[in-house]
């Protein structure tokens, strides 16, 4: 009978290990459903592939700031800038997040493929900086930043200097 009752508790704590593998991570798709650091510049990054200026800017602060080697940016600056930007595709890396109470800071690098005003978006990796403040709302980025120096930058999209 014992050997029985370990049989049924190994089966049972197999099957309910195996559920936690079973379903993948569910990527996340817009800003409103972005958890996290990480999901927040996934999620950010992904409107501006795909274009989705609404939701961007309903998720940026009033008071928005865009720093870069070539100068400053409010939001409607750098919404004017991203919008000039045809992201085919991106690559996120060295990815780390930091929550400080209700504020995430998430640096990283990226690598963009794409034009801006029609020319080939820089193809080097760019390091980036973002702010994101949680409020009632939701979750609002509040700066955003492109680290390095004009050469490393390359005309980073969002930028005075961008084509």
């Amino acid at each position: 009978m014992a050997r029985w009752c370990l049989v049924i508790g190994l089966l049972l704590s197999v099957v309910w290990l195996a559920g936690c593998t079973v379903y993948r991570e569910k990527p996340v798709k817009t800003l409103a459903d972005a958890t996290g650091g990480e999901s927040l510049e996934r999620a950010l990054w992904h409107d501006i592939k795909d274009k989705d200026w609404k939701d961007v800017r309903v998720h940026m602060t009033s008071n928005f700031v865009f720093v870069s080697p070539e100068g400053r940016l409010d939001r409607e600056a750098t919404l004017a800038a991203f919008r000039k930007m045809d992201v085919k595709e991106y690559s996120i890396g060295d990815l780390t997040t930091e929550l400080s109470g209700n504020v995430f800071v998430a640096t990283y690098t990226i690598t963009l493929r794409g034009t801006i005003g029609g020319q080939p978006l820089p193809g080097a990796p760019q390091r980036r900086v973002s702010v994101w403040h949680q409020q009632k709302s939701g979750w609002m980025m509040i700066s955003h930043a492109v680290i390095g120096n004009e050469a490393s930058a390359g005309g980073a999209p969002g930028t005075p200097d961008a084509k």
